[in-house]
């Protein structure tokens, strides 16, 4: 088959890449190369990449003419919630216009070859748009209403409900993915895992915002990638929740981290020693946790990896490509707090 992956030099996307490639599909990346952008996370893979933002007409109308694709894997977002609160008119910008911008094209597309019944136009969201959860809620499932709290959330959720209206008003084949909080190799430094990680490694504080009980389900990446390409065969108009039945709080995470660390790379002293409590984010949404069951249903999806023995993984990982000699100039200036 014939994909276009948008974000595909992304922490996510690159995943999908690799999958699809080691599959011997043919593969377009879509990527801006922006400061989130791995080229080295698909370099033995054979794709086509073009260099364009989302929100170029121009530049995605060509991409279409050229890849004739079976299907689209969007995955291009800003993502960093921080980021989005410091500076929101980016998040519009690319998850909002550049949603719409690949929807008129995939469109135009689909219109165009003869509407075939195959084509999908997979929308990757998130379970942010949900909005939070108390203590005692059940998990997010496919009815739970949208109550965005972050200008991040809100631009997913705007950008889910095109692709719902693109779907229902024009009959574009879309299927709306919502995923919990990814983990893995490749991922942006300014993440929770790979910042405590860093900041654990360099002796550095390791900060947590607020009491550290806000609960996150955690799913491993190559798991979420896999979920992604099999949406490609779900029916037109299926909205697919993506989790791992793995909730934990950050601080619960961050002791994991440290044990392992203490565990992989010993030193004098346990690494959590160094978390400190610092101030909340603001909206800060309290717990995340989603119900897998339509991924199951629909396409008989399930995680592979368990919890632990991704986490250890990972952290393995992270220890064996952050650089000897690691400085605090690396530490991306402390960016990203868990």
């Amino acid at each position: 088959m014939r994909y276009i992956v948008t974000g595909g030099y992304g922490f996510i996307g690159s995943a999908v890449i690799r999958q699809l490639c080691a599959a011997g599909h043919e593969v377009f990346n879509l990527d801006n190369k922006t400061y989130a952008a791995n080229p080295d996370a698909i370099a033995g893979c054979k794709v086509q990449n073009v260099h364009a933002c989302i929100t170029d007409r121009q530049a995605v109308g060509a991409l279409f003419k050229a890849a004739r694709p079976d299907a689209v894997i969007h995955l291009a977002a800003e993502t960093h919630v921080d980021r989005s609160i410091d500076g929101p008119s980016a998040f519009m910008k690319t998850n909002v216009d550049g949603t719409f911008s690949l929807l008129e094209a995939a469109l135009a597309h689909w219109q165009e070859t003869g509407k075939p019944d195959a084509f999908r136009f997979v929308h990757v969201s998130t379970d942010e748009v949900f909005g939070d959860l108390k203590p005692g809620d059940p998990p997010f499932d496919e009815q739970t209403p949208y109550t965005p709290s972050s200008p991040y959330s809100a631009s997913k959720a705007a950008s889910d409900h095109l692709a719902r209206a693109w779907q229902r008003t024009y009959g574009l084949p879309t299927v709306i993915t919502n995923c919990t909080n990814n983990y893995g190799p490749w991922q942006n430094g300014e993440k929770l895992i790979p910042t405590v990680i860093r900041k654990a490694v360099l002796g550095a504080p390791i900060p947590i915002y607020g009491d550290g009980q806000n609960v996150r389900d955690w799913l491993y990446v190559e798991d979420h990638a896999r979920g992604l390409i099999e949406a490609c065969a779900a029916p037109a108009g299926s909205t697919l929740l993506f989790g791992a039945r793995a909730e934990r709080s950050n601080l619960e995470l961050v002791k994991t981290l440290c044990a392992l660390l203490d565990e992989l790379r010993p030193k004098s002293g346990a690494y959590a020693d160094q978390i400190e409590f610092v101030t909340d984010r603001k909206g800060h949404d309290r717990r995340y946790a989603i119900d897998p069951e339509s991924a199951e249903r629909t396409i008989g999806w399930a995680p592979q990896l368990g919890f632990e023995q991704g986490l250890k993984e990972t952290v393995r990982w992270y220890l064996e490509t952050l650089p000897a000699d690691l400085t605090d100039e690396d530490d991306r200036l402390g960016l990203t707090r868990a």
